[in-house]
């Protein structure tokens, strides 16, 4: 089955995502999980003045293109981490090893005292957070009466009850609204229906590629004639980005 970077990240383990990267035994390749970009195993890749097998060079590339997997990590979206802004400056401080005296100078303000009541709740916060995976990895065992939802994309504007998606209803979407030909037939008005189509629609476009519009109009033209329709609804829901002058898109990924 297909699968975008957006799923390999959210399919991956907890230590892959924390190594930024994953080995794809298939095709004896590793892929970014930030970018998507893949080094081969068995060739060596050129850095600077070094050579560095396909993991080194993964390695590598995470550090230049991404500064670390942390900086990646702490910079997503509250709705995926579930961190209020203080906290997330606080793990950024923590990560930089800063005494509570370091980090009140810093700041220019509060306590130690503070500071050390965020570390509390933060390492609250992390225990809660092991009892949860927990609970979620033994209700996946059970697989009775159990649905996968589909993932939010990234660039959701508002996330509300129209993205409680089901497997099951996105594939009845799909194989309603599309025809064998992979054409869209029409474009539904309910908003669950209309973001099922849209997000299969963005997965015809490549993740690390910035398009012209002309080229997005001809990949959109044909999959519905109403190509313009798709092309803003795209950029709306936070499927794609554009610049201010609409001569480039790209995947908001």
């Amino acid at each position: 089955m297909f699968m975008n970077n957006r799923d390999l990240f959210w399919n991956s383990d907890i230590d892959s995502i924390k190594k930024g990267y994953i080995y794809d035994d298939d095709k004896a390749e590793y892929i970014c999980l930030i970018c998507g970009k893949k080094y081969e195993e068995g060739i060596i890749y050129p850095q600077g003045d070094k050579l560095y097998d396909a993991e080194r060079t993964m390695k590598s590339h995470i550090i230049k293109e991404h500064n670390s997997v942390f900086d990646y990590l702490i910079n997503m979206d509250k709705r995926y981490t579930g961190l209020t802004d203080v906290q997330r400056q606080m793990l950024k401080y923590f990560y930089m090893d800063l005494s509570d005296k370091e980090i009140v100078k810093k700041q220019g303000s509060g306590s130690t005292s503070t500071i050390r009541n965020h570390r509390f709740k933060l390492n609250e916060k992390e225990k809660q957070a092991k009892v949860f995976l927990a609970i979620m990895e033994l209700l996946k065992e059970d697989k009775v009466n159990r649905e996968d939802f589909v993932d939010i994309h990234k660039g959701a504007t508002m996330v509300d009850d129209r993205y409680a998606i089901t497997e099951e209803e996105r594939r009845k979407v799909l194989k309603n609204y599309f025809n064998k030909d992979g054409k869209l037939d029409i474009l539904p008005s309910k908003e669950k229906k209309k973001i099922i189509i849209l997000k299969n629609i963005v997965e015809n476009f490549n993740n690390n590629k910035k398009y012209t519009e002309k080229e997005i109009n001809i990949i959109l033209k044909r999959i519905y004639e109403d190509y313009v329709t798709i092309r803003r609804y795209l950029i709306q829901y936070g499927f794609m980005k554009r610049t201010k002058d609409c001569k480039y898109y790209w995947i908001n990924s």
